[in-house]
């Protein structure tokens, strides 16, 4: 049987495209002997955020104002929790620029090793408050995902892939993604947002039958 598509445009500082990943993994458990091949696509929930990143609070506040901020997390944590997704929040205090991670998830993908890094991402940013923006970060959780950690460190070093990144993000806008988690199946069918594992795989297994 050959493998269905799924294309995942999401943003690895996005709570909700993390919490997407998980419902996306146990939505392939359900499936039974129906085979995958998850691809992540770069998108950036806020293109703004300076190279260098910027704090989490101010970046907070100016988004979403102060008020705001004593509840914004309530509907993730509750929507995490049911999913075993543990987010420490507490932990993050910087907001950073995505498009080294989006690099490295690019690169990941010719070792077969797109999900793990991925998965590797999110739980160093949302799990571990790390900066995901930091090369030196980067290159940790690429030698853990058992890419070569000099091979990586070169290619961030001398920009590789910046402009393919970019055209990706372009492509995205153009298919009319506004928001993230987006899932594309076997490039026919989207469903935007953290669906449940449920819906994902009804939509997966719709197209194999």
């Amino acid at each position: 049987m050959r493998a269905i598509s799924i294309d995942v445009i999401s943003d690895v500082i996005c709570p909700w495209c993390f919490l997407g990943k998980r419902r996306l993994d146990k939505a392939i458990g359900l499936l039974g002997g129906i085979k995958v091949e998850v691809n992540w696509r770069p998108f950036f929930l806020d293109p703004t955020i300076p190279a260098e990143g910027m704090s989490r609070r101010t970046y907070l506040e100016n988004k979403f104002g102060v008020e705001r901020l004593k509840t914004l997390h309530d509907p993730i944590l509750a929507a995490g929790k049911a999913d075993g997704v543990a987010y420490a929040f507490d932990k993050i205090t910087r907001t950073p620029n995505t498009m080294d991670a989006h690099r490295l998830i690019r690169w990941s993908h010719d070792g077969g090793k797109q999900h793990d890094v991925t998965e590797h991402l999110f739980m160093a940013y949302f799990n571990g408050g790390l900066d995901i923006g930091d090369r030196a970060v980067l290159v940790k959780i690429a030698g853990e995902a058992g890419m070569d950690k000099g091979d990586v460190s070169a290619r961030l070093e001398n920009g590789t892939d910046v402009d393919a990144v970019h055209a990706e993000v372009e492509r995205a806008y153009r298919m009319g993604v506004t928001g993230v988690p987006c899932f594309i199946f076997a490039q026919k069918q989207g469903l935007m947002g953290a669906q449940p594992a449920e819906v994902l795989a009804d939509a997966i297994g719709n197209l194999a039958a």
